[in-house]
């Protein structure tokens, strides 16, 4: 069966057919091979998406697709240029700055692509930056949107592997201001080598008039995040109360969404939610079906016995990460995985929250790198430029996440300061 389900996965990928279906009809030949019964494949899909954690996912990216259609997004914009645009290559700092305050609320890398893409990626070829610097600068930033919580990459991960979302959404902070200062700081030596951005501080608005601008958008993350900390809600009720507000700012108090632009905004949320359910529903039957075959428990007696050390472990499971990310989902990948790697670590001494945030910082760098790169595709459609074209531009970047990648795995302190600080009360 397990024979059966890994070759069929592999050709489906090799024919370019779509992650979700891939696995699912991987799945599918497994029990077919197994002379299981097939009722086995809708009772575990079912069970795989009803689980009262992956509410958040649908309600997180409806949140971030108001914020974008309502104003919020580009008052956030100006926000951040007030901030940083006044410098050489401002306007690329202001636009990792945007991810990261974004990302306190959307969750999702696609949406903060295309929220704030929509606004930075002209401004920044006005400026005078190449199209596929701006793509491959704005693909990367919106990385942060599933690094610095809410996450959905992390939801994903605490479900799977029984880990508290919690714990994991705090443990994010300091790789998410990790990240998101290297950016910032490789952004601005790199323009000033290149001599661009020279004049990046035109048209910026004063540091007080942005912050009362953008004075309700700043408030959300603020209601959002303190919420979940200060014991009022859930991850999951916290991203119900980010649509709500979301829609409250966005119709009665900015006023740029109307009764018409609702129809768009729940149609575009509903589909995205919608691939997102469906690669988790067949990547839980995948995941069922090779633990009952016994391929974790003999992936992590492999892994003890060829890796014996926590050093080589991570170094090892991180290049398995990187290579997987380049071919396979985010989501699909942390749910078939995260059952399989996280007990291994757990033997190693390794602390699961710390090894969840490795891998949704390895794996989300699979939304940058090709061939099936989402955030590529989300900033070279933004952009308007083929994907081959902001290649170039990209490894810098990529070589980056990836030095601060080293830092977060073998400096555990980095992600559980604060989890421990806050926990252990």
């Amino acid at each position: 069966m397990t024979a059966v389900m890994i070759s069929t996965m592999v050709l489906c990928f090799a024919l370019t057919i779509s992650v979700a279906v891939s696995i699912g009809l991987a799945s599918v030949l497994g029990i077919q091979a197994s002379n299981a019964n097939m009722l086995i494949s809708v009772k575990e899909m079912f069970g795989a998406i009803n689980k009262f954690p992956l509410a958040a996912i649908p309600f997180f990216i409806l949140a971030g697709n108001l914020m974008e259609t309502g104003g919020i997004s580009r008052r956030l914009v100006d926000f951040a240029k007030s901030i940083v645009g006044g410098v050489q290559g401002g306007l690329p700092m202001t636009c990792v700055l945007t991810c990261m305050i974004f990302a306190a609320v959307s969750g999702s890398s696609v949406a903060t692509t295309f929220a704030i893409g929509s606004i930075l990626i002209p401004a920044l070829i006005k400026h005078g930056y190449p199209t596929s610097y701006a793509a491959a600068l704005q693909a990367t930033s919106a990385e942060l949107g599933v690094i610095i919580p809410p996450s959905i990459p992390m939801i994903l991960y605490g479900v799977s592997a029984e880990v508290s979302i919690g714990e994991l959404f705090i443990a994010g902070f300091g790789p998410g201001i990790l990240i998101s200062g290297a950016l910032m700081l490789f952004v601005w030596a790199y323009c000033k080598y290149k001599g661009w951005g020279k004049h990046d501080g035109d048209g910026r608005m004063p540091f007080g008039r942005a912050l009362l601008k953008a004075g309700w958008a700043l408030l959300m993350p603020v209601i959002i995040l303190g919420g979940i900390y200060g014991g009022i809600f859930t991850p999951t009720e916290a991203s119900a109360v980010a649509v709500f507000y979301a829609l409250v700012v966005g119709m009665l108090i900015y006023r740029e969404i109307g009764l018409k632009d609702l129809y768009a905004v729940l149609r575009k949320s509903a589909l995205s939610s919608a691939v997102i359910m469906f690669i988790i529903a067949n990547a839980g039957l995948f995941a069922f079906l090779i633990t009952r075959a016994g391929v974790p428990d003999a992936i992590g007696h492999w892994l003890q016995e060829v890796l014996k050390s926590p050093a080589y472990f991570l170094l090892g499971v991180n290049a398995a990460l990187f290579v997987i990310g380049m071919f396979i989902e985010t989501s699909a990948a942390i749910i078939v995985l995260g059952p399989i790697l996280a007990p291994v670590a757990t033997h190693f001494g390794i602390d699961p929250v710390h090894f969840g945030i490795i891998m949704v910082v390895n794996l989300a760098l699979g939304m940058i790198t090709p061939p099936f790169g989402v955030n590529l595709f989300a900033a070279c459609t933004v952009a308007r430029i083929s994907l081959d074209r902001i290649v170039g531009h990209l490894l810098p970047f990529v070589c980056v996440i990836l030095a601060c990648l080293m830092v977060i795995t073998y400096v555990p302190s980095l992600s559980l300061f604060l989890r421990d600080l806050v926990y252990a009360r």
